[in-house]
């Protein structure tokens, strides 16, 4: 070997003996302490929301859903109420003692009184403003009344009347439809499968030729409104019945601003003109007629 190169290789290894150095230690990783049950599962648990008491809730003004929830409550308790013969009104005090609501706050009962139920259109409000009772479709309290509307609907064109509005607005109705349930005729509408109540008008009864029913169902008249039956009709020679039915009301002509209605003067008797004598007091007199 060359002997240049050892000599250069010794003094290298002299200085770096020479050279102080420091020693890193090295690091110890030291692994996590284990977690018991009790731990991860304190550190699963989302943080709880602070509970609400249901007093402090029932009193809070800012909750529109839960007022609303109090005036649909007591609506449908007044519904039943009237349904079950009780028509007489209430106060707001009374109301809410027979809703068990007593617990709810000043504002919402303020709410109830001023706003809520006077605007309501189920709700009927006293004349002194302080009772309410509840406003049914139609004033009808038994069977007598009932048979009366649904023979003014009937005579004046007006139609059925929805049962859903007569369990509304008659106490005991399951019980009075079936006692007059001869008087009335029940027909499903088509549309949306309501039920819908007619007076049975027992002197429109009649019976009809066979031949007279099969020429009336076999006259197709689904594409024709009534302005082209009116025409048809009066091609054949047949007038139409346009006198029936609802009669809207003319209006009334305003009278032209500025005309005077004047006033005529008697005639004369013209063609007694040859006939008639005039007397005057002279002639009277001389005749003894009217004393001097």
């Amino acid at each position: 070997m060359d002997p240049a190169l050892l000599r250069e290789r010794e003094a290298f290894k002299k200085r770096a003996m020479a050279t102080p150095t420091v020693e890193k230690k090295a690091k110890i990783e030291r692994a996590p302490p284990s977690l018991s049950s009790d731990d991860t599962k304190r550190k699963m648990r989302p943080p709880t929301a602070p509970k609400l008491d249901a007093s402090s809730y029932k009193t809070m003004s800012g909750s529109s859903q839960y007022r609303f929830g109090v005036l649909a409550k007591i609506v449908k308790f007044m519904r039943t109420r009237h349904q079950d013969g009780d028509d007489h009104p209430l106060s707001i005090e009374d109301i809410l003692d027979e809703t068990n609501q007593l617990d709810i706050g000043q504002s919402v009962k303020n709410w109830l009184a001023g706003e809520a139920l006077s605007n309501n259109p189920k709700i009927e409000v006293s004349s002194c403003g302080q009772k309410f009772s509840f406003k049914p479709v139609y004033k009808i309290k038994d069977g007598k009344t009932l048979m009366r509307l649904l023979k003014q609907h009937d005579l004046k064109g007006l139609g059925g009347i929805l049962l859903e509005d007569v369990q509304e607005s008659l106490p005991h109705c399951d019980k009075v439809l079936k006692n007059r349930a001869a008087e009335i005729l029940f027909i499903i509408r088509p549309i949306d499968k309501k039920k819908i109540l007619f007076y049975n008008d027992r002197t429109a009864n009649f019976l009809v030729d066979d031949e007279f029913q099969k020429l009336w169902r076999s006259a197709t008249v689904d594409a024709m409104d009534d302005a082209k039956i009116d025409e048809y009709l009066e091609k054949q020679g047949i007038r139409s019945m346009q006198d029936h039915g609802l009669k809207k009301p003319v209006p009334k002509r305003k009278k032209a601003a500025g005309k005077k209605r004047q006033f005529k003067k008697p005639r004369d008797n013209e063609h007694l003109a040859d006939v008639l004598e005039t007397y005057e007091d002279n002639t009277l007199t001389q005749k003894g007629v009217i004393p001097t």
